[in-house]
């Protein structure tokens, strides 16, 4: 598979050299590996003198090391004094016992250590507890529209077809060895049903798969609105099934811990406070709810939304739905002393339909920046000091 330099590599070299046992997380297939093959590659290259020790539990070559101890003596036997000594695991949950290993090669201060591995085992509330705050993670996302574009070099002039068919691939990017969308759609489908079969339910030991499918699919028609786990029980009760709030509002919490859905609170502006009202769930990667749904229900204005609040929280923002008064605003950004608020519109032609976009962020009296972001096709422009951004020029630009 083709290779580009995605912006992971960067922070993997910042944090190279500190204390912490650094773990690449995100969902299935988004990178994690290649990540961790591309650091290898930098430090050979740019650090020849570096020793690394390189443990891949997804080959049969390193199977004899599945268990704890055994890792130990490995890793100890290759260590080298007088040198930096790179340890770096992949599908590190494969080693029964794993965290012990890891534990005690990290107290003896040898090594410079990275883990990657399932994300049912590999949780950040997990991890705190096996390695008592000694980890740094990185998460990492699918590919955006900028990276989409780089890999398939497409050209300048071809601008505005490329969000069409980003829209309609999404960013998993082993789906790009497929010529045929059918086939994209299958692979991503596979992933999913991976995904949802060998993480959740075996972590979790959930019996009632038809459930758990159900709430998933609920969540994917519903991206971008207003959810609530009673609010899915009473839809699934009017349709004869048997649930519980907490039961579903268990399953959500595990579909958000394995990065499938992002859950966004609702945040109250005038008040500066949270809301404990329903939440909103947007979805890893949005070909997800067209390889399992199909294209029946297509929105695209919710899909923009799902791909905007995706790009910013991979630009390290934390996002909230804004509420002021009786308006809403599709994202309030927050990123140290920064704050921005966002809204997210697929066609704002009319007069009647700008004007609608606009209202919720002319209410806002601060002086945070206000951007309103469509499919304008023209350069950045202004109105009454609100930021309109063409969506697709907005999602190539750099952060």
């Amino acid at each position: 598979m083709k290779l580009i330099k995605r912006k992971y590599l960067d922070d993997l070299i910042l944090m190279s050299g500190t204390p912490d046992i650094k773990v690449i997380t995100g969902i299935r297939r988004s990178g994690k590996s290649k990540l961790m093959e591309s650091f290898i590659n930098y430090n050979i290259e740019n650090r020849p003198d570096n020793n690394i020790i390189h443990i891949n539990f997804a080959l049969e070559e390193f199977e004899n090391l599945r268990e704890h101890r055994k890792l130990n003596e490995y890793v100890e036997q290759r260590y080298e004094k007088d040198k930096t000594n790179l340890l770096l695991i992949d599908e590190v949950q494969r080693c029964k016992g794993f965290e012990e290993a890891i534990t005690s090669l990290h107290a003896t201060e040898k090594y410079d250590i990275y883990i990657t591995g399932s994300n049912a085992f590999l949780l950040s509330s997990d991890l705190a507890t096996l390695f008592t705050g000694r980890t740094m993670s990185l998460e990492i996302f699918p590919f955006s529209l900028a990276e989409f574009k780089e890999y398939y070099n497409l050209l300048p002039d071809e601008t505005h077809s490329i969000l069409n068919r980003y829209i309609e691939e999404g960013g998993m990017a082993g789906s790009y060895l497929y010529s045929q969308i059918e086939q994209k759609h299958i692979y991503v489908k596979n992933v999913y049903e991976t995904l949802i079969t060998r993480d959740i339910k075996e972590k979790y030991r959930i019996k009632n798969d038809n459930l758990l499918n159900q709430v998933t699919d609920f969540l994917m028609d519903n991206i971008g609105c207003e959810v609530s786990p009673t609010k899915i029980a009473n839809t699934l009760k009017s349709h004869g099934q048997k649930v519980n709030d907490k039961t579903i509002s268990s399953y959500i919490s595990y579909l958000c811990r394995a990065f499938v859905f992002y859950r966004v609170r609702r945040f109250d502006i005038a008040g500066k406070k949270y809301l404990s009202s329903n939440d909103k769930y947007y979805l890893c990667d949005h070909s997800f709810k067209s390889s399992i749904l199909g294209t029946k229900n297509f929105n695209r204005g919710r899909l923009l939304e799902n791909i905007v609040a995706v790009e910013l929280l991979r630009r390290g923002y934390e996002i909230y739905t804004g509420v002021l008064y009786n308006c809403e605003i599709d994202f309030v950004a927050l990123k140290r002393n920064e704050k921005i608020y966002i809204q997210v519109s697929d066609d704002i032609s009319s007069e009647e339909t700008l004007e609608r976009e606009l209202k919720s962020l002319k209410k806002i009296k601060d002086s945070y920046p206000k951007i309103l972001l469509a499919s304008t096709y023209q350069r950045q422009y202004d109105i009454e000091g609100i930021l309109v951004f063409d969506i697709e020029k907005w999602l190539q630009s750099q952060p």
